[in-house]
């Protein structure tokens, strides 16, 4: 799914995880199938950054054994 498929109604969360702010149409991704809600593109973005780096550093940790 794009994000601008997303739809604010379908979040799991009404309030950005980052800031406690209420979530916005245009700062909304997906994370594990579910569409998570920020504050603003720039919450959502570093999220999505951590996300990446937090799932490469499982997989490192899943492939040593």
């Amino acid at each position: 799914m794009e994000r601008g498929d997303l739809r604010i109604e379908d979040a799991v969360n009404e309030a950005c995880p980052w800031s406690g702010k209420p979530i916005m149409a245009d700062a909304l991704t997906t994370y594990k199938g579910a569409v998570v809600g920020f504050c603003n593109p720039g919450c959502r973005d570093k999220f999505d950054t951590a996300a990446r780096h937090f799932e490469a550093a499982l997989t490192r940790q899943a492939t040593r054994g």
